[in-house]
């Protein structure tokens, strides 16, 4: 690990009954492998963090029964760095449509595919790129990411995606169905401060915590940006979460022109 990269998975480190926040440039991680006192006893995330001049790759990974297949995962994507980053080092205009078309190619490569049919378990994942004032992401599986500003959380817009739960990467993996099934999108950050954040599903599945409804969150972020993401591993903890929670967050500050309604005064 650099100062601008993280690489890691919940069989190296598995932070079980411990919180960990860290900075990686600009970008916060907390991990919390959950509560051994409600029976856990692994932890199955991973995340993987590049950071660039004016763009920031992330992938968060959620595995199931073992962690085999999100280090399958993290190992693939660590083999292509450098051409993934030059996919982003590209101009905005053409670095999202090949960075779609190299991690599609890489999911679907035959030599990974096979190696997924080895490993025990399946990963759900989610890509998320940022370059410029413009998101990309590819989501595979139920991994959550969520955009805060006021422009709309006025409309009450705060997820990027949907989760998704029967798709896996892994000893069952989409792509190796005859369509692949996964999400994917782009969208245009708003003028000011703009909040990301991606997070496994073990904070919006813990029982007694307010974290299913986001606006919950983006509330959080607005007033205690410092310490929220400590308040959310701290609350679950209280409320004896077993599954393991990684989030990943950063904000993004936008100073050009954004799109807005032709009548907007």
């Amino acid at each position: 690990m650099t100062g601008t990269q993280l690489s890691w998975v919940g069989n190296e480190s598995a932070f079980v009954d411990q919180i960990d926040i860290q900075t990686i440039g600009h970008v916060a991680v907390g991990r919390f492998g959950g509560c051994s006192r409600a029976g856990q006893t692994k932890n199955e995330d991973g995340c993987l963090i590049w950071l660039g001049d004016d763009w920031e790759f992330t992938l968060v990974l959620d595995a199931h029964d073992t962690a085999e297949s999100a280090s399958a995962v993290v190992r693939q994507m660590t083999r292509h760095q450098q051409e993934i980053e030059q996919t982003l080092h590209q101009p905005v205009e053409q670095a999202f449509s090949s960075l779609e078309q190299l991690l599609l190619g890489l999911l679907q490569d035959e030599a990974f595919r096979t190696t997924c049919r080895s490993v025990q378990g399946e990963t759900a994942c989610l890509f998320l790129a940022r370059k410029g004032k413009y998101l990309w992401w590819l989501s595979v599986g139920d991994v959550l990411a969520y955009l805060f500003h006021p422009d709309l959380s006025r409309h009450r817009q705060f997820k990027l995606n949907e989760r998704q739960f029967f798709e896996w990467i892994g000893r069952v993996n989409t792509f190796d169905l005859p369509v692949p099934c996964y999400t994917r999108g782009i969208l245009e950050l708003r003028r000011g401060i703009n909040r990301i954040l991606v997070t496994t599903d073990g904070l919006v599945e813990c029982p007694g915590t307010p974290f299913e409804d986001p606006e919950t969150m983006a509330t959080l972020f607005a007033r205690q940006p410092e310490t929220a993401l400590a308040t959310l591993l701290e609350t679950i903890e209280r409320h004896d979460v077993r599954d393991s929670t990684t989030i990943v967050t950063w904000t993004v500050t936008v100073e050009e022109t954004v799109t807005m309604p032709g009548n907007a005064k």
